[in-house]
């Protein structure tokens, strides 16, 4: 079973990589032993509990992934690397933040601990770029991440295989417009307060780590597992958040506040999954 994890994916072009870059990923996509699009979230669970499930566990691999999620659109190559190191160091970091010591060494030995955070110091001071082109979100999805899309971009897979899927594709910078309009129609309407601290990270993510050119993907990842098929396919939450900043602008509030309650309730019911062992 894939893990109960939404992803927010940047591929950038395949011009946009160095010399040495761009032959790795253009080989890469045609060597037939890759992981398949279908197969790639699972490829990288079993790499992830390849590690983690050895003694003792090791929390972050010693060299960057050389797998990545690769998209052709108009016959162009766009390319997405796991980066597994760079997101391993950010998750763990963020785990001893929130976690108490006694707790967290329960979890991760101290050896490999310092090891871990001394390989991120290393890598931090080499001035090397720090933020990943992949998000994740466990049992629900941030409603920013609704906003860069639109509907007619949502594409579903309903099979009950290990491939069912739903995802939504879009040019970063038309999604980086969308984000801008909605901040926009916030702060008029309601106020810059209105604006929550996750969707100005967003853009600010999405502004440092977008090629121009760049594709923006929203991948349910394995949450339509938790959802069965009728409730999967009548899911038009991009749709409803788009609405919603419409009638907002419009200044009906009654329906703003109508499908604000429709989208809550609909994430309430899948979050609350988290606790129902």
């Amino acid at each position: 079973m894939l893990p109960y994890t939404a992803y927010l994916r940047v591929y950038q072009p395949i011009e946009s990589f160095g010399p040495s870059e761009r032959d790795h990923w253009e080989g890469y996509a045609a060597s037939p032993d890759r992981p398949r699009r279908a197969q790639a979230l699972a490829a990288e669970q079993a790499e992830s509990l390849g590690r983690l499930t050895v003694t003792p566990p090791v929390v972050a691999p010693t060299v960057e992934s050389a797998n990545a999620y690769l998209r052709r659109v108009d016959g162009r190559l766009y390319v997405c690397p796991w980066e597994t190191r760079l997101r391993s160091w950010r998750a763990f970091t963020e785990f001893t933040e929130e976690t108490a010591p006694a707790l967290s060494e329960a979890f991760v030995p101290e050896r490999e601990a310092e090891r871990v955070e001394a390989d991120y110091r290393e890598w931090r001071a080499s001035g090397a770029r720090i933020r990943p082109g992949i998000l994740s979100s466990n049992w629900v999805i941030p409603v920013p991440w609704f906003v860069p899309f639109s509907d007619g971009e949502r594409r579903l897979v309903p099979s009950a295989g290990p491939t069912r899927a739903l995802v939504y594709l879009t040019r970063s910078a038309t999604g980086l417009e969308r984000l801008e309009r909605t901040v926009a129609v916030l702060s008029e309407r309601v106020g810059r307060h209105a604006v929550s601290a996750s969707t100005d990270r967003l853009i600010d993510w999405l502004r440092t780590v977008g090629h121009p050119k760049s594709l923006l993907e929203l991948d349910y990842g394995g949450l339509p597992h938790l959802i069965d098929d009728e409730r999967l396919a009548q899911d038009r939450s991009v749709a409803e958040v788009a609405e919603a900043v419409r009638a907002l602008e419009k200044g009906d509030a009654v329906r703003v506040r109508e499908l604000r309650d429709r989208l809550l309730r609909r994430w309430r019911s899948i979050r609350a999954l988290e606790h129902a062992n």
